[in-house]
């Protein structure tokens, strides 16, 4: 029997081999390859492909009120780049807390097929300088598209894109949910999100008083604190505003040795 803090429990009650992950994080990965599996037809050979597979694109992120919260681009693979962002620490976006993959909902991609076969290793090509260029110009396209749709006119982005060079459109695209409704269950209560945003923006003002830090981080942080503001107010309100806070009691008889 063992002893832990609030009562005796059994040890057979507890796993400590337990090889599986968490159950958010199991449901995450199962959603996130159901995502990039999913087939989007390549313009190109008139084939459907999993829109993971895609080498170069585009992609942005969306919170639980549907708002855009960080947009970003990649050549080495959606599938690849989108997983290294929401299942690892290997971005500075995520280790640096500007994303907190907690608060994704969805994800849209925009892949670009016509640049399938172009690599850009090695020795830079033509058609290689074209597609960045091409690739660059989409991002910008896209992030300034996702400050207008924003209710803050501002996202999570640390540095704004490459100044486009050329003139592109915006191609087809996807979205979808990435969280089961089990996990959205979990996520989506608004005090659940206020703690995490709250927390988040503990850890990257930390960051920042830790490092020297150019003001990207500290407009980070200046949405993140909007954010949080805006999601807290609305939770006040909902619940009834003013009318919800109770009036202190006056002191009896002009006694005011109790109050505190």
């Amino acid at each position: 029997m063992a002893y832990c803090g609030v009562g005796i429990v059994s040890r057979k009650h507890v796993s400590y081999s337990v090889k599986t992950p968490p159950f958010e994080t199991k449901e995450l990965r199962r959603k996130l390859t159901e995502f990039l599996d999913e087939p989007f037809s390549d313009p190109e050979t008139g084939v459907a492909r999993k829109v993971g597979d895609f080498k170069w694109g585009v992609y942005a992120f969306y919170d639980y009120e549907g708002e855009p919260i960080y947009v970003g681009q990649t050549n080495e693979k959606l599938r690849v780049r989108i997983r290294r962002h929401l299942t690892n620490q290997r971005t500075d976006a995520v280790a640096m807390s500007v994303l907190d993959p907690f608060e994704v909902l969805e994800i849209e991609v925009w892949p670009l097929p016509q640049f399938e076969n172009v690599s850009c290793k090695g020795r830079k090509s033509e058609e290689c300088t074209a597609a960045r260029a091409h690739l660059n110009a989409l991002e910008r396209l896209i992030y300034e598209s996702s400050l207008s749709e924003s209710l803050f006119k501002a996202i999570l982005n640390e540095k704004d894109p490459p100044t486009a060079v050329v003139d592109v459109s915006i191609p087809p695209s996807l979205r979808m949910s990435i969280v089961s409704k089990e996990v959205h269950g979990l996520r989506s209560h608004p005090d659940t999100r206020i703690a995490r945003r709250a927390l988040t923006m503990s850890k990257l003002s930390q960051v920042i008083s830790e490092r020297k830090v150019q003001g990207g981080l500290r407009r980070v942080l200046l949405t993140q604190a909007t954010r949080l503001q805006w999601l807290a107010e609305r939770r006040y309100t909902a619940l009834g505003g003013a009318d919800t806070v109770e009036v202190e009691n006056g002191p009896e008889n002009g006694n005011n040795e109790d109050r505190p």
